[in-house]
């Protein structure tokens, strides 16, 4: 399962935004999590309607108690690395859910990726009033309905 995935970010704002950012991510090893960047995931698409608003809230709450900064890592990928999966080597079934608002990529950038997979029990789903974080939308409930569905697909049968 690939949710809220990005490939080669080509067109997608967050990754342009990251980008404009590199110099400070090689040398930096750590960067900012606070409070007002946990609320920024839920609100940076453009979709905060997409969210409760107590979602961010409980995430600060727990989140903060071990500090405000994370390793700067991912965000270096993002901005200077991709694409870090060759999608010719992914030899599983696949299941890509992205959330049509997401800013971390764009459907054409994931159908390019999709459309290399060389296993051909695979599905690429999006979901509807959904951005970066599909697990903490309001439609969480379409996420799992996705999900649920590819686990449970019968085998398909080979024909020759």
């Amino acid at each position: 399962m690939l949710v809220a995935f990005t490939y080669k970010g080509t067109g997608a704002p967050e990754i342009a935004n990251r980008a404009k950012r590199i110099e400070f991510y090689r040398n930096n090893p750590r960067r900012k999590r606070d409070a007002a960047m946990i609320r920024s995931i839920f609100t940076r698409d453009g979709h905060a309607a997409s969210y409760d608003t107590a979602v961010p809230e409980a995430i600060i709450a727990v989140e903060l108690k071990f500090g405000e900064e994370v390793p700067t890592g991912t965000y270096l990928d993002m901005a200077a690395n991709l694409p870090l999966v060759d999608p010719k080597k992914v030899l599983a079934p696949v299941l890509m859910i992205r959330g049509i608002h997401d800013g971390n990529s764009t459907t054409e950038d994931l159908i390019d990726f999709f459309q290399q997979l060389p296993n051909g029990d695979r599905q690429f789903v999006i979901l509807p009033y959904t951005a970066h974080s599909p697990g903490y939308s309001n439609n969480r409930h379409l996420l799992w309905y996705a999900t649920r569905n590819f686990l449970a697909a019968p085998a398909a049968l080979a024909s020759g």
